[in-house]
């Protein structure tokens, strides 16, 4: 049997979570064998800029934040199962990711 490695990964908590949710659907109606969603960790990207514009003044800072949320779904796939993934709904910021693998 082959499977199939899912990788979803945005900075929308809520988006990662629904697809997950909706990939777990999939997985329920067909009866493939489905491990995770796994969550991997959270990537911070991190950026600290003066608030003044010329660059001197005052020694307060803007701290600027981007949280990249990242979700791991294995799926013991069969090629209905498959034809569903691959039509799932995907919003607007969420990169997916989808691996076949032999045993």
């Amino acid at each position: 049997m082959q499977k199939a490695r899912v990788k979803i990964a945005s900075t929308d908590i809520g988006k990662v979570n629904a697809t997950c949710e909706y990939i777990q659907g999939i997985a329920e109606k067909t009866g493939v064998v489905i491990r995770g969603p796994i969550p991997l960790p959270t990537k911070k990207l991190k950026v600290t800029t003066r608030k003044s514009p010329c660059g001197d003044g005052t020694a307060t800072w803007d701290r600027y934040e981007m949280r990249v949320h990242k979700r791991l779904i294995d799926l013991g796939i069969d090629e209905r199962a498959l034809r569903l993934i691959m039509r799932v709904p995907i919003p607007e910021g969420l990169n997916i990711e989808i691996e076949m693998m032999d045993n």
